[in-house]
């Protein structure tokens, strides 16, 4: 299980909102630690940055003492600099298991470009990170998946026999006891036409060795076609409860702008997405 969580929050509504009625939840699954980060954007304030540290210092302490207790230590950290670097520093620095951070709608994929935290923190952090879908309705946000304590119980994992799918199961081993359903999927979108029917069956038996280093319920499924298709598709058909996939290190940037499986799984997808990462 993800003993150690971090939620960097910004204490925007729509995070204050997922901290308070899911990230508490997941924590106690099990984790019994929850840090809270705050990063000062010193690029967009500049100087006022430090003056400023005190005040959500005290802030980030009130939270942690609002959300504390029943088994769950919280710990509080306020810093100043660039907050995607910050954040992925304080996950290095502290062993950090999972990293938790909300997402709204399809704009933040227009940010992401721009460089916002969100996507700057999926490309460099060396931790899983999870996404937590929302969307806004008139001021307010509403989550586009069921229960936060169910999220872990029917995930979706998406392999592709390389060396990151072995993160992949690695991280999905980690939470196996929260599990009452493991859905393992695999795309054929590769090879010869005449070719297809033996990639599929070779798929196949690798999925079923692949199955059987996990003790819970599972099922294979193999498709032919576009990964994020399939994934997307098989999510929604079984109600998955979670997509997990990884992401390939430096090179996921050039990916996202060629418009990879990752980024599109993250963006389409409406339950939560668990980014592994694998560089």
């Amino acid at each position: 299980m993800f003993r150690r969580i971090l939620y960097p929050t910004d204490f925007s509504d729509v995070s204050l909102q997922a901290l308070r009625e899911c990230v508490v939840e997941l924590a106690r699954l099990g984790a019994g630690e929850l840090h809270l980060l705050h990063v000062i954007d010193i690029t967009v304030v500049d100087f006022e940055a430090f003056e400023l540290e005190e005040v959500y210092k005290q802030r980030i302490e009130e939270l942690g003492e609002e959300l504390g207790g029943d088994g769950l230590t919280v710990e509080t950290e306020v810093r100043v600099g660039i907050p995607f670097t910050e954040i992925a520093e304080y996950a290095q620095e502290k062993k950090i298991d999972l990293i938790v951070i909300p997402s709204v709608g399809e704009n933040i994929w227009r940010r992401m470009f721009m460089g916002s935290t969100a996507s700057n923190l999926a490309r460099a952090a060396k931790k899983p990170v999870l996404i937590l879908k929302y969307v806004g309705e008139g001021g307010n946000y509403r989550p586009t998946f069921g229960e936060c304590g169910e999220i872990f119980k029917k995930p979706l994992v998406a392999i592709d026999f390389s060396k990151c799918s072995l993160r992949v199961v690695q991280a999905v081993k980690g939470f196996e006891e929260l599990i009452d359903e493991l859905l393992l999927l695999h795309s054929v979108d590769y090879g010869r036409v005449k070719d297809i029917e033996n990639n599929i069956e070779i798929a196949k038996r690798n999925l079923e060795k692949t199955l059987k280093a996990f003790k819970v319920k599972g099922e294979a499924g193999v498709f032919v076609g576009t990964a994020s298709s399939a994934i997307l598709g098989t999510a929604i058909a079984r109600k998955a409860s979670l997509v997990v996939i990884g992401k390939k290190g430096r090179s996921f940037l050039k990916d996202l702008i060629l418009g990879s499986t990752a980024e599109r799984v993250m963006r389409d997808a409406r339950i939560p997405v668990l980014l592994v990462p694998c560089g």
